[in-house]
């Protein structure tokens, strides 16, 4: 202390105290939300990355000629729109295997 600064009173003393009690707990309370928050993220970096599914490289047989017009994924599914000399067909596939589910040819009704 300078020798200009009085001595606080007794009860200015216990409020400084309950604030610096306060922001203590404040404090330490940011410091607990801010670790927990990196700890979640970096559990989530190191345990999670090898959890996904590996790239797999496969081919649906399609008639020559073909065109695909349009595809979908659904339901463990994969739907093609496919195109063959002018008919128009869905073509449904298994999405881990890849394997030919069914067919459906689209056109007018007779």
């Amino acid at each position: 202390m300078s020798d200009d600064e009085k001595p606080l009173d007794p009860e200015a003393a216990r409020v400084v105290a309950r604030i610096r009690r306060l922001m203590m707990i404040a404090s330490a309370t940011t410091f607990l939300a801010v670790a927990v928050v990196l700890a979640v993220i970096g559990y989530r970096v190191f345990h999670l990355q090898g959890s996904a599914p590996p790239a797999m490289e496969a081919a649906a047989a399609l008639p020559a000629g073909a065109k695909v017009i349009s595809s979908a994924v659904g339901d463990g599914r994969i739907v093609l729109t496919v195109e063959i000399a002018g008919a128009t067909e869905l073509r449904i596939y298994d999405l881990s295997t890849l394997k030919p589910v069914g067919r459906i040819p689209l056109g007018p009704r007779p």
